[in-house]
């Protein structure tokens, strides 16, 4: 058996090229060789050699001129593509002429034998060599089952917390945010001095705070903004507060710990010269001791939040936390209740119920106290706030164990829905 090479396939839709040279003659009664060549690109020097084997042309200055009609051997030939296509085997002579052109090849036999072991059997799946030798006309497929259940495949995709976390951070962005950054270990100046939390406070002490082993102390900002805190501090400074009423101590300030909130990160802002009227957030981790279940951790992510304006009240407030638990956690009810933090004044908190786990708590917020915002070079209000993240992404991926956000259970990660 013999087939088209791809030349040869070309040949039987255009034409053969001596065929293309001629029908141009005819038709321009005549053609320069570079006009010709223009028309037939490569093709040019092959059609040329066959016309004048064939004496169907003369060359004079440059000018190509028909001398006959087209060759009988030119018709011979592409009837013998079309035979071929086919599948019928043509004249010898002009099979001959078509291999040395190398518009034909003989087809392997090892292919066509291959081809013949299916031949009257019944097949799944269509092979090359049944397709290129025409056989399989001669066997049977096999009819499939559409209803039939195939074998489930997992494709590769992101971990269903992270893909949340990232989701959070862009719609902050196009909500006009700009991202917070500072370290993961902090000095305790910014974790908790600079946020006016007295160095006496339980939550700095060693059963509610995480701190470090080695080194144990860092460097203190500049000294204008360390004494202005420390002021603060023990008498108010110029804020009209009385202060805590204690010697403030730089040297536990300089104590260094893991972030324990990303507030840490608000202050840093605030100290930096903020753009006013601004807006920042923060996805940050945070360390914390404390009991391990289904709604805490020791390690967890907050999004911290600040917006800084002249006209901010607390309702604005109320407003923007509301918006949060509804666009990324999609919770139906949310509630506030009165709290206090001793970095703001009024303070919030805000729960949102989860139909497993009832009313779970998201976080707190409040407007900054002028005890934070002044010694920092702020004199204007801003509204802050602290959520879970983690237990944001519990209402939104609809989990009721937060230890699942961070599942290595296969089973678990395959079955979460990409949205």
């Amino acid at each position: 058996m013999y087939a088209l090479t791809e030349e040869g396939i070309k040949y039987l839709k255009h034409g053969l090229p001596e065929k293309r040279l001629i029908e141009l003659l005819k038709e321009n009664n005549g053609l320069l060789m570079r006009d010709a060549t223009k028309e037939l690109g490569g093709e040019f020097a092959i059609a040329l050699q066959w016309c004048k084997k064939y004496k169907c042309i003369t060359v004079t200055d440059g000018k190509l001129a028909l001398a006959g009609d087209m060759p009988r051997e030119t018709k011979h030939q592409e009837s013998a593509l079309k035979e071929i296509a086919a599948g019928r085997e043509p004249d010898p002579d002009v099979l001959q002429i078509l291999i040395q052109r190398k518009l034909v090849e003989k087809e392997s036999e090892g292919i066509v034998k291959q081809a013949e072991k299916f031949v009257g059997k019944e097949i799944t799946n269509l092979n090359t060599e049944l397709i290129k030798t025409g056989m399989w006309r001669k066997v049977k497929l096999r009819p499939y089952n559409v209803e039939a259940h195939g074998k489930k495949i997992y494709i590769g995709k992101q971990q269903p917390y992270n893909r949340f976390l990232r989701s959070v951070r862009r719609k902050l962005v196009e909500m006009g945010f700009q991202e917070m950054k500072g370290p993961t270990v902090e000095l305790e100046f910014w974790n908790f001095d600079a946020l006016f939390q007295p160095q006496n406070h339980p939550s700095r002490d060693w059963t509610q705070t995480y701190s470090l082993k080695s080194p144990k102390e860092g460097t203190l900002p500049e000294k204008v903004l360390v004494e202005k805190v420390k002021a603060t501090h023990e008498n108010g400074w110029t804020t009209g507060s009385i202060g805590w009423g204690y010697k403030w101590d730089p040297a536990k300030a300089a104590r260094l710990m893991p972030r324990a909130h990303g507030t840490a990160l608000s202050a840093r802002t605030l100290a930096n010269g903020p753009t006013i009227p601004g807006r920042y957030f923060a996805v940050s981790r945070c360390y914390r001791p404390d009991i391990i279940d289904m709604t805490h951790g020791v390690e967890f992510n907050q999004t911290e939040g600040i917006v800084i304006d002249e006209s901010l009240n607390f309702k604005n407030l109320l407003g923007v936390l509301k918006e949060f638990a509804v666009e990324f956690a999609n919770a139906e009810k949310v509630k506030f209740l009165s709290d206090y933090y001793p970095f703001t004044e009024p303070s919030v908190q805000m729960s949102a119920k989860h139909p497993q786990l009832g009313w779970v708590e998201l976080g707190g917020a409040g407007i900054f106290r002028e005890e934070l915002t002044k010694p920092l070079g702020v004199d204007v209000p801003v509204i802050a706030w602290g959520l879970g993240i983690d237990r944001l992404a519990m209402f939104k991926l609809g989990i009721n164990d937060i230890r699942n956000l961070f599942s290595q259970n296969l089973d678990w990660l395959r079955k979460q829905v990409i949205v």
